[in-house]
């Protein structure tokens, strides 16, 4: 029953990966992923393999 429970508690971990949205160089900062053009300026859209999406509005733009 042990290994039952511990394979559960496994099997619901998932590791996050860090990703910077900003670089730092000497005074500049320099803005990795792109901004919400219908939510505006701070609110930034998330890079996936073939689209870019707003996780606060819906809005999509896919790669080409």
């Amino acid at each position: 029953m042990a290994e039952k429970e511990k394979a559960a508690k496994k099997q619901g971990k998932k590791k996050k990966s860090k990703q910077a949205l900003f670089e730092v160089s000497g005074e500049t900062v320099k803005r990795k992923n792109r901004y919400c053009p219908k939510c505006g300026p701070g609110i930034f859209m998330a890079a996936h393999k073939d689209r870019f999406a707003c996780g606060k509005c819906g809005y999509t733009e896919w790669k080409k």
